[in-house]
């Protein structure tokens, strides 16, 4: 039996492709005519068994009812059910092959015949209409239901994110505040071994308290600049912006990098515009500082490294290029999308690499600025940053 269901399944699933195959608007009269030529032949079966008893009217009437629901409008139910109640006449009452309404009756039961069928046209064609509407309706909920799941989970991924960000900066906060004392520590007794007599006797001791001091000190301004960046990301306190002039800023950057690595040149070439603009001047020379020494220790050559300051429309523009072996692709591309770094790219985890060019990124945005990275066509890389001349209305 199930066998045999499954086989009928099938035939009428083929059927189906095929009739839906063919246009609507000749599938619909074949259709209709299909169905009146069954009503015609079921009817003729049916008075030629019970004589003078007729019961065409009801097949018809059936015949409409399934006219109007394998096709589109109301259109062919109302033509069937016209030419149904002209064949009943016609062909199925008194007299037969012929066309009259002279009989008592015959008017109102023909008017009667096309009323109903009409009604029952357009109840079967608006349950049929009610019936595509609740399967449009059940699609647009499922498409609902999967974009709000959709939605549900990159909130509970951006939550997820939000979490890792709060529990990282905290870390971050927690290790720079331990970090701080032991360091200023370290710088202090390096200053006391520096006024030492027996420390200065011996060349060798006093350069080595020198670097212990030099490097102490470097590290504990990272730890400062670090302590301001977290605070700036979490928005605990707003930027202490002033005008300053860029040029005196990119001036104390190099200082800083030529005190760390006396052999290196930099060169720096200014525009005419004189860049004095609102910044916090200590975040943004480590920005410089920090790019700087990323292109000493990375680049492989201490020699032929510019800084570049000039303005482009309303920005302040800071270029930093070396002739070094440039920046990795996952760079560019992460600096270049503007999401943050991960350590592997960063470099954060290498001695020497300053606060970071994630970081970097985070203080030039907390400027309303903009931060890009890519690699000369003649070689070495370009990292450039931008900051606004003038404070922003919002601000």
């Amino acid at each position: 039996m199930s066998a045999l269901t499954q086989r009928c399944k099938a035939l009428f699933g083929y059927m189906d492709q095929l009739v839906h195959r063919i246009p609507s608007v000749p599938r619909d009269i074949l259709t209709t005519a299909l169905l009146l030529y069954a009503a015609y032949w079921i009817s003729g079966i049916l008075i030629s068994h019970t004589g003078g008893e007729n019961n065409s009217a009801l097949v018809f009437v059936l015949a409409v009812v399934c006219i109007s629901f394998f096709t589109s409008g109301y259109a062919y139910g109302i033509t069937a059910s016209i030419v149904g109640t002209f064949c009943i006449n016609y062909f199925f009452m008194v007299p037969y092959s012929a066309f009259s309404l002279s009989h008592t009756g015959y008017p109102v039961a023909m008017l009667s015949m096309v009323a109903i069928s009409c009604i029952v046209c357009a109840l079967t064609s608006r349950v049929k209409q009610q019936a595509i509407e609740a399967v449009r309706r059940e699609k647009n909920t499922k498409t609902l239901y999967e974009m709000n799941e959709k939605l549900n989970a990159e909130k509970a991924a951006i939550q997820l994110q939000s979490a890792r960000e709060t529990i990282r900066g905290n870390i971050l906060r927690a290790v720079s505040h331990d970090l701080r004392t032991p360091l200023t520590a370290i710088s202090g007794a390096a200053s006391v071994l520096l006024s030492s007599e027996d420390i200065l006797r011996s060349e060798k001791n006093a350069s080595l308290a020198n670097d212990i001091k030099a490097d102490a000190d470097a590290l504990i301004v990272m730890v400062e600049n670090l302590l301001s960046v977290t605070r700036i990301q979490d928005g605990t306190i707003p930027l202490k912006k002033r005008e300053e002039m860029l040029e005196e800023v990119a001036g104390d950057a190099i200082l800083t990098t030529r005190r760390r690595f006396p052999n290196c040149h930099v060169d720096l070439e200014l525009s005419e515009d004189i860049l004095y603009l609102p910044m916090e001047p200590m975040l943004i020379k480590q920005v410089m500082v920090n790019l700087l020494e990323n292109a000493v220790r990375h680049s492989g050559s201490q020699s032929g490294i510019l800084l570049n300051l000039f303005r482009q429309d309303e920005w302040a523009v800071v270029e930093v290029r070396d002739h070094g072996k440039g920046l990795p692709p996952e760079v560019c591309q992460a600096v270049q999308s503007g999401r943050p770094l991960s350590r592997d790219l960063n470099g954060d985890s290498t001695r020497g690499m300053g606060i970071g060019l994630s970081v970097c990124q985070s203080i030039i945005k907390a400027h309303n600025g903009f931060f890009a990275a890519g690699n000369a066509p003649e070689g070495g890389a370009v990292i450039r940053f931008g900051l606004p001349m003038k404070e922003s209305d919002h601000e």
